[in-house]
């Protein structure tokens, strides 16, 4: 290994200085610069003396301001690259995953573990709660806080434990509290192994050291509830009582027909893989599946389409865990052939 932890190095694309303080494989580093940590492959650092002693000349060169990490202009996107999936991943907190290579028998890199962070590109920080589970059980939890614009570190897992079905919690609440916003607020992200090996495929593909889920955009607001003022025993003794169908007015309507095609959710479809297009399309299950609930329709007909039947099998999954689901059919209807589920709701008296 070239670098030891402790070691000063030199980024040599921004000749910034910093230090090594983590070794993650044999071919890259955990590089410090100034208090800010991120991943760097070994052939992009070098040792601070070799540039010393290559820069020195006879004729001190005229000294120029330098430039930080922080003030360097903003990438511009390469030719091709939409530019509103370069904007999607700067805002909102995201699930980061560095994949760990090792070399086998045969010489190929291959994934040994996945490095997990949590990154915060919002305004706002966090006290968080974070479990990982397989197969429901809790196998990690941590409790800590995410300030604003912070990369956590939070834990490794093997990649082998990818077929374990994982499943990320994270539970959030305001680092300083304020009454227009929710308490708490609640993500859940589910990883398949095949589906993280196109991304790892992907980011080698483009060069590039991590890939990321986004688990939201901005901490929500509080919802509205407005008091009635019936006239009675509560009332006169200083409780608030609200009306739960007055509630239900604040609420996006239900829809008790609700179409996943990935064109009817986006204009951008086109420019989607197929992973991100199944992650829309289960967010957009899971919102108005919640609605419908909320709204206390008695069935709902979500369409799914036939295809590989992976969006259906999802989502059925789903249902299985769902306590106000009565029961829910998957049969030949004339208007959708088998692409469409219909669901039955129960709701507790």
């Amino acid at each position: 290994m070239k670098f030891e932890v402790g070691d000063k190095v030199v980024i040599q694309h921004s000749n910034d200085e910093g230090e090594v303080v983590e070794i993650i494989n044999d071919k890259m580093v955990l590089v410090d610069v100034r208090g800010v940590k991120f991943p760097a492959y070994t052939d992009q650092l070098d040792f601070p003396y070799f540039k010393r002693f290559t820069e020195k000349k006879l004729v001190p060169p005229e000294k120029k301001p330098k430039k930080y990490v922080d003030q360097l202009p903003p990438e511009k996107p390469a030719p091709g690259k939409k530019k509103e999936r370069i904007a999607q991943l700067a805002e909102g907190v995201w699930l980061t995953f560095l994949p760990v290579f090792d070399t086998d028998e045969f010489g190929d890199d291959v994934v040994e573990s996945l490095k997990i962070y949590l990154v915060n590109n919002t305004p706002l920080g966090y006290g968080f709660s974070y479990h990982l589970s397989y197969f429901g059980e809790r196998a990690f939890d941590l409790d800590n806080q995410l300030p604003a614009g912070v990369d956590f570190y939070l834990h490794d897992i093997p990649f082998a434990n990818l077929n374990d079905n994982p499943v990320f919690n994270c539970e959030y609440t305001l680092l300083v509290p304020d009454k227009m916003r929710a308490e708490h607020y609640e993500t859940s992200l589910k990883l398949r192994a095949k589906q993280v090996f196109s991304r790892i495929e992907e980011i080698k593909k483009k060069g590039e050291a991590t890939f990321s889920f986004k688990l939201f955009d901005s901490y929500p607001f509080r919802e509205v509830e407005e008091p009635v003022n019936p006239r009675g025993l509560l009332s006169g003794s200083g409780f608030r009582i609200y009306e739960a169908s007055r509630a239900r007015q604040h609420l996006e309507p239900a829809r008790s027909e609700l179409d996943l095609h990935a064109e009817k959710l986006t204009d951008k479809a086109a420019s989607l893989d197929n992973f991100e297009i199944l992650t829309l399309q289960l967010q957009t299950f899971e919102k108005y599946f919640d609605l419908a609930v909320a709204h206390h329709l008695p069935s709902m007909i979500v369409i799914h389409g036939v295809g590989t039947g992976k969006l259906r099998d999802e989502i059925h999954e789903e249902l299985r865990t769902k306590r106000n689901v009565k029961s829910f059919v998957n049969r030949y209807d004339p208007r959708y052939g088998y692409g469409a589920t219909e669901i039955f709701f129960q709701y507790g008296k």
